[in-house]
């Protein structure tokens, strides 16, 4: 069975995957912070699971978790890079340094270190698979998404360069950008506030978080020669709204 690596497993995007990889037959490994949370998921996923609470931002942590593998479930083929976090939308001169080092902790390196060390046992094996999942906000921008849009930039160009790196080999990278999805995204980003959560998605319909992961089952079901290095979704309700100009009287 292939064994599958994924973060932020306990909501969103994450935790859609980890049910469409184990539908699969799918080995899974699961983190997350919540251990909680990782358990009751771990009841509904059932056998073949192994589960480590274990914050990604933790560099030593991820490094010992990867080193720490139970020998069945060390032999990763694909890693999906989901924990991410968007907090608040204020303007560069008004926003929370607090905030901007949280996402550029979870977004940025803890996506750093978990490609860091799960990458040698895939060269090892000259086989595996990497999904990142980034933003169509690391290349629209929007007031307010000053440092996560940043983030997601980096998550893209990361991609790109690790394709680089790993060219020659038999190592996929994909970089998947979503627009606006329904998780608990827009609850984190207003740190609870459901009825602005809520207000974000209002007169539209967005994309749900088993979109993204139906697009990951599909992705490693790609021929080995084939690598799609990035794919753009958003809902249908969704688009570019063009450059926006400051009028003067």
């Amino acid at each position: 069975m292939p064994i599958a690596l994924i973060s932020g497993a306990t909501s969103g995007f994450g935790y859609e995957t980890a049910i469409a990889l184990n539908s699969k037959d799918y080995k899974l490994i699961i983190i997350a912070r919540r251990e909680d949370q990782l358990k009751k998921l771990v009841k509904k996923l059932g056998d073949n699971v192994y589960f480590k609470a274990v914050d990604v931002t933790n560099e030593k942590a991820i490094k010992g978790l990867i080193s720490n593998l139970p020998i069945e479930y060390k032999d990763i083929d694909v890693l999906v890079n989901s924990a991410g976090i968007a907090l608040g939308l204020e303007t560069a001169d008004t926003c929370s340094i607090d905030d901007w080092e949280k996402m550029i902790d979870t977004n940025i390196k803890g996506t750093l270190y978990l490609t860091r060390y799960v990458l040698p046992i895939m060269k090892l094996r000259n086989s595996g698979y990497i999904i990142n999942i980034g933003s169509t906000a690391g290349h629209v921008p929007y007031k307010g998404g000053n440092v996560y849009g940043a983030t997601k930039a980096f998550i893209n160009q990361f991609s790109r360069n690790l394709r680089t790196d790993l060219l020659g080999t038999q190592i996929r990278v994909t970089c998947i950008e979503p627009g606006a999805a329904q998780t608990g995204f827009s609850i984190a980003r207003f740190k609870g506030d459901i009825d602005r959560a809520n207000a974000v998605y209002q007169g539209m319909n967005p994309l749900q978080a088993v979109d993204i992961a139906d697009t990951i089952a599909w992705l490693v079901d790609r021929p080995l020669h084939v690598n799609i290095d990035n794919i753009e979704i958003m809902p249908l309700d969704q688009t570019w709204g063009g450059l926006a100009v400051n009028r003067k009287g």
